[in-house]
């Protein structure tokens, strides 16, 4: 690389770092894996000579995509042999929930969405975020995948079907996502088996996912309100246990972060129906390896 180019090429990936790890983390919904794509991705940016490059920054995020596919497929095969349920790893804001300091989990993904976005296929899920979530033209992503834009405009539609049919999407007002997980924490964790009820919608689900190292439902989902309340009020750490209740943001959204002893116990993510009356899907994620980096 020429004198001076490698400063540049560090510049660009800098500028656009927090970019490209949005992109590949909602591809991929995992941290550790999203760093090693950058990783890669840096390697594979400062070999190029850059001087041939005539749009630098949707070539970067070209090669970051690539390479998230790739590993994508891989991962797949992994998730296979997953002990239980898999979740994605929450993006913890360091920060409380009533502060946008968190730039890369504002952008991110909620918790539900990423549960269904797991159904598509590796290039089914590229599109829809690059089309959906970052606004992409069908022309540029064609470019980005090598395909045409014919194809990446049936890729789309089918992707929007298919996430539309499974979750339809609406805005949640943050206030009352964050009155309803404080509801849903309190009575959970103080024991108030009736309030607890009274919160979940009937056809309510649980997802829990402790990788075969930390407490977890089973290996499937439990549905129905009666049996995810007493499954909760039946494992739930008390406070006097040493537990901790926090509220922070969790993929840009108001959710529990419990710490038992200072350390992270688990996260709880809740997804309302329509009106917000209600608690309709709770995510609990208690696998230590996906907890290691909440403080």
């Amino acid at each position: 690389m020429p004198d001076g180019s490698e400063d540049s090429a560090t510049q660009m990936f800098t500028d656009h770092r927090e970019l490209v790890f949005s992109i590949v983390y909602n591809m991929l919904g995992s941290v550790s894996d999203t760093e090693d794509v950058l990783q890669e991705t840096w390697l594979a940016w400062v070999a190029r000579d850059l001087d041939t490059i005539d749009n630098q920054r949707a070539y970067l995020i070209r090669i970051a995509v690539n390479k998230a596919l790739a590993r994508q497929s891989a991962l797949r095969r992994l998730r296979e042999t997953y002990f239980g349920q898999w979740l994605p790893e929450p993006l913890v804001s360091s920060a409380g929930v009533d502060s946008a300091e968190d730039a890369v989990g504002n952008e991110s993904l909620s918790m539900a969405l990423l549960v269904v976005l797991e159904t598509l296929t590796p290039l089914e899920r590229a599109v829809f975020i690059l089309f959906e979530v970052f606004g992409y033209s069908q022309a540029e992503i064609a470019g980005m995948i090598d395909r045409t834009p014919a194809a990446v405009r049936q890729i789309a539609h089918r992707a929007r079907e298919h996430v539309q049919a499974r979750r339809p999407r609406y805005p949640v007002d943050p206030r009352t996502q964050r009155q309803a997980t404080e509801r849903f924490m309190a009575a959970a964790f103080g024991g108030d088996l009736n309030s607890l009820l009274d919160l979940l919608a009937p056809e309510v689900t649980l997802w829990t996912d402790g990788g075969g190292k930390a407490t977890a439902a089973g290996p499937l989902p439990i549905h129905g309100r009666d049996k995810v309340a007493r499954l909760l009020m039946a494992r739930a750490p008390r406070r006097s246990a040493g537990l901790d209740i926090q509220y922070r943001l969790v993929n840009g959204e108001p959710s529990g972060v419990l710490f038992v002893a200072d350390s992270p116990f688990a996260v709880f993510v809740l997804d309302l129906t329509s009106d917000g009356d209600r608690v309709r899907d709770i995510y609990a994620v208690t696998n230590p390896d996906k907890l290691s980096r909440i403080n």
